[in-house]
């Protein structure tokens, strides 16, 4: 028997590799003879580059960059494809979970991605892998971009300092200056996100809240990235304002689509690629994935489901098993094609404790669907 277990981060709680072993953990007792590979997996938010490395060889580099309150931070990218290919993620230098509980989308900068991304250029590599999510960041990529080299001015011809809000003063753009390697370097946007720039479902108005932006922040971010791609489009003639993906990592998306080649992955079909799922799952008899919660979004290219559908492209015949802290909207994941869902928390519990015993909880879950299934394989 050969079994595939293929889940994402359980956020707040887990990682994806830790997910993976809690549930190898809970099978293997059941199954001890049974052929497993364990393929922990991630959609371009935190953890893209950990989880790659988990199956694909590489190298890490650790440097000092600006976090996105402006202080200090360390973030590591890794190189890959014998150094012909750099992995990087947003949220290792610009990440929600860097601000130390302090949200404030107005003034938080992208500056230490656009730092990263430097580096990765001056490593010489052909092809930039950049993760967007887990951003703390709603720039709009400004602040990545001034890293990189370019300028923003207000209407004295004063330099803008960093942070979102203060694109509603920007009247002038000169990329003179710009890091002319981005022109000549491959760059795959992996991103689960394909929201535009501006607009009811882009950055600000969708992301900016779960940033800490109050319902007044949210109307002045929309109005700055509203300014800010005006004179994009006037300067340079690149729209960005509806390009899906535009709006990802709060605007990082769209500062790089209109200023380098950068295309836009699904982060899933990335990872997929990257960490050769389908020829490992050839032949495969059960497919355990899952993350945080499987509900109505789970359709939306979230991991699970390109998992599913990657695996049972070559094992049409597979048993496909969702596990989940929280299990929504059971009616359509059975229509997604999983045979079962199950949701790994024990009943009323305090948030804290759910988080904090995931693993465990999540270890006792899978040894029981392994007992349920153990009657019928």
């Amino acid at each position: 028997m050969k079994i595939i277990i293929a889940p994402d981060s359980f956020k707040e709680s887990m990682t994806a590799s830790e997910a993976a072993q809690a549930i190898y953990a809970g099978f293997k007792p059941i199954f001890p003879t049974a052929t497993y590979e364990l393929i922990p997996l991630a959609d371009g938010g935190e953890g893209f580059v950990d989880t790659i490395l988990n199956t694909v060889p590489g190298k890490i580099y650790s440097y000092q960059v600006m976090g996105p309150r402006k202080q200090t931070v360390t973030a590591k990218l890794a190189v890959i494809d014998a150094g012909k290919t750099a992995l990087l993620e947003t949220a290792a230098a610009s990440g929600l979970h860097l601000c130390n509980g302090i949200k404030d989308p107005l003034t938080a900068t992208s500056y230490g991605t656009g730092e990263l991304l430097k580096h990765a250029l001056d490593l010489g590599v052909e092809h930039i892998i950049l993760g967007l999510g887990g951003s703390a960041t709603n720039d709009g990529g400004a602040g990545l971009l001034q890293a990189l080299g370019a300028k923003f001015y207000d209407r004295f011809d004063y330099e803008l300092p960093l942070g979102g809000i203060h694109l509603q003063a920007l009247k002038k753009i000169d990329i003179s200056t710009l890091d002319p390697r981005l022109q000549t370097t491959k760059i795959t946007l992996a991103s689960d996100v394909a929201s535009p720039f501006i607009g009811p479902n882009g950055a600000s108005m969708v992301f900016s809240p779960q940033k800490g932006a109050s319902p007044e922040a949210v109307i002045q971010l929309e109005q700055a990235l509203t300014n800010f791609s005006q004179i994009i489009k006037a300067t340079y003639g690149q729209d960005i304002a509806t390009t899906p993906g535009a709006g990802a990592a709060g605007g990082i998306g769209g500062a790089l689509f209109a200023f380098t080649n950068a295309t836009l992955t699904p982060g899933v079909e990335l990872a997929i690629a990257l960490t050769d799922l389908k020829q490992k799952a050839t032949a495969s008899d059960i497919l355990l994935t899952g993350e945080g919660s499987l509900d109505s979004q789970t359709k939306l290219g979230k991991t699970p489901l390109g998992v599913l559908r990657a695996v049972r492209a070559v094992s049409p015949d597979c048993t496909v098993i969702g596990l989940a802290g929280k299990i929504e909207a059971v009616f359509e994941l059975h229509q997604l094609g999983f045979d079962a869902v199950f949701s790994c928390t024990p009943g009323i519990i305090d948030l804290d404790q759910a988080l904090k015993l995931g693993p465990k909880h999540l270890t006792q879950t899978a040894n029981e669907v392994a007992h349920l299934l153990q009657k019928f394989v």
